[in-house]
């Protein structure tokens, strides 16, 4: 049996400034990834370990496929979904739900960033 999700990727239109959002609020490094299909695909991926549990991704700017007004929603994992949430608003994007229970699940937030895609941040305490 494996995990449900195995990649995933958030479409965007300015990749400089997706990948500044990203890294200023999950205090991350993305690095880029090259494009084997050579299609020109510019993507940048988050930082993963495959011997650990989840799925990695990457902000993927591609001809055809706008940001924005997907129904999928992306969660990324922290300590404390509020710091993260925190950082949101001064790297250009909007904090659409603060932190709030979810019961015995822990906590969400969920925010859009620059580009006008919704994520949600999730965290035990």
């Amino acid at each position: 049996m494996s995990n449900p999700v195995g990649w995933f990727e958030i479409y965007v239109e300015d990749m400089d400034r997706a990948t500044a959002f990203y890294q200023t609020v999950l205090a991350v490094e993305l690095t880029l990834l090259t494009d084997p299909t050579e299609e020109q695909v510019h993507m940048m991926a988050f930082p993963s370990d495959m011997e650990k549990y989840g799925a990695s991704g990457a902000l993927v700017k591609m001809a055809g496929m706008a940001p924005g007004g997907n129904s999928t929603l992306v969660y990324f994992s922290c300590d404390d979904c509020a710091v993260e949430a925190e950082r949101v608003s001064q790297a250009g994007g909007a904090v659409e739900q603060a932190k709030m229970s979810i019961g015995e699940y822990g906590f969400i937030s969920l925010i859009k960033d620059t580009e006008g895609n919704m994520v949600g941040l999730h965290s035990q305490a």
